[in-house]
């Protein structure tokens, strides 16, 4: 056999051997976190939560998760160690990244341009189109509509037996192609 055809498979054990020792090393690195581990510490884990490390055993943590209220984790389950400073500002939700940076506001009008906003302030409503549902009138009220209104109903009541109609010969139209078939 040649070195042609080996090759490939050199290179698929290469990989396989390379990517069998970045995830030992990743395994590593969690244990040896796990176990430099202390009380006091804060701790986020697998599972996204916050908590404070209570007491250290053999394979669990006590973590309190609220002032007052401990719980016994698998200490597998401790997804990563956090640095004082960070665990505090996540308790704290400050962000000091975005801490003096522009604060984008909960709607689109610093987007529209300063003509909107100025239509906006005045209450002028000239280009703006109400969206929102009419109100029916009661039953009753229905032989108080103008004749236009009624002829835009008797419009609607003509389309609605149109289409009925073209449903219909469709029908009619399959059946009778069904018929031609056999």
């Amino acid at each position: 056999m040649s070195i042609v055809t080996l090759l490939p498979f050199i290179v698929l054990i290469g990989a396989m051997f390379l990517m069998t020792r970045s995830a030992k090393k990743k395994q590593q690195a969690a244990a040896q976190m796990r176990n430099e581990m202390q009380a006091g510490t804060g701790v986020r884990t697998i599972g996204g939560m916050y908590a404070t490390v209570k007491e250290i055993h053999e394979d669990t943590v006590l973590l309190e998760v609220a002032p007052g209220v401990h719980a016994i984790y698998a200490k597998n389950a401790i997804g990563a160690v956090l640095a004082d400073e960070e665990y505090n500002r996540i308790l704290d939700g400050a962000d000091p990244i975005h801490g003096d940076g522009p604060i984008v506001p909960d709607d689109a009008s610093s987007l529209t341009g300063t003509a909107a906003a100025e239509a906006t302030e005045k209450g002028d409503k000239g280009d703006k189109i109400d969206l929102g549902k009419a109100e029916t009138p009661a039953d009753g009220a229905a032989a108080d509509k103008p004749a236009a209104e009624a002829g835009d109903t008797k419009a609607a009541g003509d389309a609605k037996d149109t289409v009925k109609a073209d449903a219909d010969t469709a029908k009619d139209d399959k059946k009778s192609g069904d018929d031609e078939a056999k």
